[in-house]
């Protein structure tokens, strides 16, 4: 069968890369495959996750190029020699430009932990989005999968599911809540969605 070749972009632990593996062995994620893992950090520990699962890896780091679109033309480059379709953003702490995400338009999704609009855009990631919803006080936070383009977390909305805040939540326990019964469950089936819809 034909399948969307994708390439997952992490910068850090890889638990929505390894939802994303998992959710390939179950057979939720079965229009797609992950081709490549790239990294902005060579000590990132989602590279150990795809080299244990056999999937090729690739380092491209913003210090070793003179400007940020130089950096990003290096990405472009490893992306298109992979015969990538989709691109997924997993944890990717670097903000792409509007050449990159044009280039791949409608072919680029991040998961974002929070429910868009809520929590998001510039300034808001990982421990922040949670600390802010604390702050708030909302009863109900989640996660939202989304199209990329070149203003943050300002995409289309591909996915949503809410996820309740509880009675003495921290950041650190909201984050683990929000990945468990959103991130890891909506981010491949968006996946997969994309996937098939590239296929036909």
């Amino acid at each position: 069968m034909n399948k969307a070749r994708i390439a997952v972009l992490v910068s850090g632990g890889g638990t929505n890369l390894q939802a994303l593996i998992d959710a390939e062995h179950s057979g939720i994620l079965k229009s797609g495959e992950i081709t490549l893992v790239l990294s902005n950090k060579s000590n990132a520990f989602a590279l150990e996750r795809a080299k244990k699962a056999g999937i090729a890896t690739a380092v491209v780091q913003k210090k070793d190029f003179e400007n940020a679109g130089a950096f990003e033309d290096e990405i472009i480059k490893t992306l298109e020699n992979n015969n990538t379709d989709l691109i997924i953003l997993a944890g990717f702490m670097c903000i792409l430009s509007e050449k990159f995400t044009s280039r791949f338009n409608r072919r680029i999704i991040n998961v974002h932990p929070s429910l868009i609009p809520s929590f998001c855009g510039e300034g808001f990631y990982g421990l922040r989005v949670h600390e802010a919803a604390l702050k708030k006080g909302v009863k109900v936070t989640g996660a939202t999968v989304h199209f990329v383009n070149e203003i943050p977390d300002g995409g289309e909305i591909i996915a949503q599911k809410a996820v309740s805040v509880l009675e003495g939540d921290t950041p650190e326990i909201l984050q683990k809540r929000v990945m468990e019964q959103a991130e890891w469950i909506i981010l491949p089936e968006a996946a997969e969605k994309i996937s098939k819809g590239l296929l036909e």
